[in-house]
């Protein structure tokens, strides 16, 4: 065998690449960037369309709604003024605005504190092994699905109508005279804050169930060997434990309790429907928005007391949260 000694030396570091073969460290190179992008991009992409959407349906609607509260926009009006803060100026003067505040917050406070504690009261009911309690864990999830439009005529024409209601009924069996559930504001308010009452409780007794069963039974068999009762078992594990969930519910009911439309809207019929009764004893921030907005044709005016009931949400919301994370802290 004979060795050519004017051929070219093979390089050195390895074998060459063969022909119609591309470098593979490139080729790795390049997987290991992309690998990189989508690691920095595709959280990003995955969170852009809820942005996306917030931006349409959120975020325009309350810009437009601010600079609108600096304007006297009205389809009555040929063109669109800037007032500065009169409208802000005149809400402010606005006896019938501060009647539906009062109406809003007192329907809120008779509505949202009974619904929660029964909430947590029938979830740890619902927590036990009873026979039959799937059934009972359906059941209360009936009044969600109902139409709170449904809901509202039920309650306003049946149970508290004036004549022929349920309530009424009720009352002169044990001597009471029958009430005007929409004449006077307390009754008006029981009469609304039950029909809350009704439908959302249910949805946050499954809330409160949930969080329950991801309690260890471990801590619930430790107390019940150290000799404590149910109700100390509920109010030194559960509800410390629950605090959380608890925060929750409470600010998704202050966002709902405030914003009320539907239930007193539907608690009355007739044009006057918008003005919460004859006296406005029922009237909602909301409904109040609303008649300015479609009865009186004041656009601005309206914009102006959204936001307004958009500040006095969060700053109700926050209050709420400083006290149940306070109380929760104490126990």
């Amino acid at each position: 065998m004979s060795i050519d000694l004017n051929a070219p030396a093979a390089p050195r570091g390895g074998p060459t690449t063969p022909p119609g073969r591309g470098d593979p460290g490139r080729s790795q190179r390049m997987k290991t960037r992309l690998a990189k992008l989508d690691i920095r991009v595709s959280p990003y992409l995955y969170v852009a369309p809820f942005f996306v959407l917030f931006a349409i349906f959120g975020l325009y609607p309350t810009v437009y709604t601010i600079w609108l509260s600096f304007t006297d926009t009205s389809p009555l009006n040929p063109t669109t003024n800037f007032v500065g803060l009169d409208n802000y100026a005149t809400l402010i003067g606005d006896p019938n605005f501060w009647n539906s505040v009062f109406n809003t917050l007192g329907m809120f406070l008779l509505a949202t504190v009974p619904q929660l504690l029964l909430a947590l009261v029938l979830a740890n009911w619902l927590n036990r092994k009873l026979r039959g309690i799937h059934f009972f864990r359906a059941a209360i999830a009936i009044p969600i699905v109902t139409s709170t439009a449904v809901v509202a005529l039920v309650f306003g024409l049946s149970f508290f109508a004036r004549d022929f209601g349920l309530a009424n009924g009720l009352l002169e069996l044990v001597g009471v005279d029958r009430i005007d559930w929409r004449a006077e504001r307390w009754s008006s308010w029981l009469s609304i804050a039950t029909m809350v009452d009704w439908r959302w409780t249910g949805y946050n007794a499954l809330i409160y169930l949930a969080a329950m069963q991801a309690i260890s039974a471990d801590l619930y068999e430790a107390a019940e060997i150290d000799g404590a009762s149910r109700a100390r078992q509920f109010w030194q594990i559960t509800v410390p434990l629950l605090r959380p969930t608890i925060i929750f519910t409470v600010i998704i009911s202050t966002i709902y309790g405030l914003q009320l439309f539907t239930e007193p809207l539907m608690f009355t019929s007739g044009s006057g429907a918008l003005g919460g009764g004859s006296l406005g004893q029922f009237q909602t921030v909301t409904m109040f928005v609303v008649e300015a907005m479609r009865a009186h044709q004041r656009w601005g005016y309206a914009a102006t007391a959204g936001l307004v009931l958009l500040l006095l949400i969060v700053v109700v919301a926050a209050i709420n949260f400083a006290l149940v994370r306070r109380l929760g802290s104490e126990r």
